[in-house]
């Protein structure tokens, strides 16, 4: 009995019944579409956060701004908290850290257990196996996206969310 009970968690993990098969997935693109007081403005190539919105998310917000001419740097952000350029895993990190809404830096699959499960009312993290992008406000900050690797970058453009798993900091 004591071997079997030892045993279940790897039979759980085996049968695909871990944590992250009850994850909330994406089923819908994560589109952009500005609306006064809730969503973030982008104006060349900068947000601007609702005047309404969290002062997390404002820090947010004027995280992802300090990033928009760093290249993609495979590993950026993760050695050093101020890089000459960021990666995936390392621009959601760096973000979070500045905003206060987590400590050091993750690899991508980090986020799969990252905050809550499910989309924020403010930000939103969509991780799959080998990327990582989030939501800040409504505005797509992301390293990836048709075309290839960029730096990170404010996007309204519209991505596939499918295949992505949400989660969210608690409280936003």
């Amino acid at each position: 009995m004591k071997r079997l009970l030892l045993l279940l968690p790897l039979l759980l993990l085996a049968s695909g019944l871990s944590s992250c098969s009850r994850q909330v997935k994406a089923k819908h693109p994560v589109s952009y579409s500005f609306k006064s007081g809730r969503t973030a403005m982008l104006k060349d190539g900068l947000a601007y956060a609702p005047r309404n919105a969290p002062m997390a998310v404002k820090r947010a917000i004027a995280a992802g701004n300090r990033l928009q001419n760093k290249p993609y740097k495979w590993g950026g952000g993760h050695a050093k908290h101020l890089d000459s350029g960021y990666d995936c895993s390392g621009t959601v990190s760096y973000v979070l850290r500045e905003s206060g809404l987590m400590k050091g830096s993750m690899p991508s699959k980090g986020y799969f257990s990252y905050g809550n499960k499910g989309e924020g009312d403010w930000i939103t993290v969509y991780v799959r196996n080998g990327h990582v992008f989030m939501t800040v406000a409504g505005l797509r900050l992301d390293t990836g996206g048709p075309g290839g690797r960029s730096g990170p970058r404010w996007k309204p453009q519209t991505r596939a969310g499918a295949g992505h798993v949400m989660r969210h900091p608690s409280g936003l």
